[in-house]
């Protein structure tokens, strides 16, 4: 059988460079403030009426305002960004939950981009591939987000299978 090795990586050749690691720590610094910004915003009446088109065209969702509120759901859907954004923000102390926060803003980026497909008014009067400026351009943004988001789940339960490795030299149960 073949095995490819590869020889030991150098300090110098595994270093990371300075602008790489003030990118990953604006990757995820800046997913956080967007992400509770967001939902902070949800609690005002102008948020909630701007998202209720989305929810109300969305075959997922629109069920959702026949059991509460236009502003009901947007308070639900904000604390639930705001919950998402301080998990990712505690990757330092807790990266497992880190991991959850993560979780959250892919599955709300994922939401958020379904809307291209079901909301009216997506593409521009002149047709695919011009988007409108809202709501296409508006939702086309959670693209990066959703990669940010997918990222930092990647780097969270990284770190948590290595702080697991350290502390007791194998998986906790």
């Amino acid at each position: 059988m073949l095995k490819i090795t590869h020889p030991p990586a150098t300090a110098a050749g595994t270093a990371e460079h300075p602008l790489a690691t003030a990118g990953r720590h604006l990757v995820r610094y800046g997913l956080v403030v967007v992400i509770a910004w967001i939902g902070a915003l949800k609690y005002t009446a102008y948020e909630a009426t701007a998202i209720q088109p989305l929810i109300a065209h969305s075959p997922v969702f629109s069920w959702i305002y026949s059991v509460v509120s236009v502003r009901g759901f947007a308070a639900v859907l904000g604390t639930a960004e705001i919950i998402a954004a301080l998990l990712i923000a505690a990757r330092p102390l807790w990266p497992r939950l880190s991991a959850v926060g993560s979780a959250m803003g892919v599955l709300l980026f994922a939401s958020t981009l379904s809307f291209l497909f079901t909301t009216p008014g997506v593409l521009a009067a002149s047709g695919f591939p011009v988007l409108s400026v809202l709501p296409g351009q508006f939702l086309l943004k959670d693209l990066v987000l959703a990669g940010a988001a997918l990222w930092t789940l990647g780097d969270s339960l990284g770190a948590a299978a290595a702080r697991r490795g350290v502390r007791g030299g194998g998986p906790r149960r």
